[in-house]
């Protein structure tokens, strides 16, 4: 028997990590939802599932919309009729200080990071009440712990979702309900192919990977599959025990910081 068979798991976004994410829960034998606001990331992945035989039914999804997590959720309920696993891997990244960073910039930022997070818990908790239990794992970011420079909005809710993940740990306990964040460094995605854009923006994409690799003790950046591993550990039941936890892969990034 396949560890998650007959479980099911709702995986925000559609990309980079939550796309790794939602095929190694899937080949686990899980029943997996995954919704993005990205029609051709969305279309890929879909495509993706089908050939390889993977249960993953995709959703168009602005996380950030009360209604449309909502509908995401019902339809979870309506196909399956339960639900044990979420996965809050959705997110952007704007760039800026705070006088460069617009207010509606923040508030998309926050809403997208931090407010889906409360989203799908606000929907998605009662009905894992129901269903006996489950686990719920948001993906932060080293951002939250120890931030470069240019990135107030990101950082700030990276920062955010480590309390929140504290929060509904503490609340959810006793519903046999385990929340835990996951915090990678540099890993190998579109969105650190957008930071590489904009912060070497002369340079090869590769040769910037290498110099972000580079600040990483094991010399190189990850890659998504390496952050699915541990996303699934911590929906399986041999996490049993762990709740209220942030879980690094960072290759030892924020073991050297400050460090000469």
């Amino acid at each position: 028997m396949k560890e998650f068979e007959n479980r099911v798991a709702i995986v925000t976004g559609t990309t980079g990590i939550a796309r790794a994410i939602a095929k190694r829960l899937a080949a686990g034998g899980c029943n997996v939802i995954s919704c993005g606001i990205e029609t051709i990331a969305n279309t890929e992945l879909q495509d993706e599932a089908d050939k390889n035989n993977l249960t993953i039914h995709v959703e168009l999804c602005d996380v950030s919309a009360a209604d449309q997590v909502q509908s995401v959720v019902t339809k979870a309920v309506k196909q399956h009729g339960r639900l044990d696993i979420i996965v809050n891997s959705a997110a952007i990244h704007p760039f800026g200080t705070a006088p460069e960073t617009d207010p509606e910039t923040w508030s998309r930022c926050m809403m997208v990071n931090v407010g889906s997070i409360f989203l799908t818990s606000h929907f998605g908790i009662p009905v894992m009440k129901k269903s006996g239990g489950g686990s719920i794992i948001n993906l932060s970011s080293v951002q939250g712990h120890a931030c470069q420079r240019g990135v107030v909005a990101y950082a700030a809710s990276k920062g955010a979702v480590h309390s929140l993940t504290r929060a509904l740990a503490l609340d959810h306990a006793a519903d046999k309900i385990r929340v835990n964040s996951v915090s990678p460094g540099s890993v190998r995605t579109p969105m650190l192919a957008r930071s590489a854009a904009h912060f070497a923006p002369d340079l090869p994409m590769e040769q910037v990977f290498e110099r972000f690799g580079a600040a990483h003790p094991m010399g190189r950046i990850g890659t998504p599959e390496e952050v699915a591993e541990l996303a699934a550990f911590l929906a399986s039941d041999r996490a049993g025990f762990c709740t209220g936890g942030d879980y690094l892969v960072d290759g030892g990034l924020l073991a050297g910081i400050g460090v000469a």
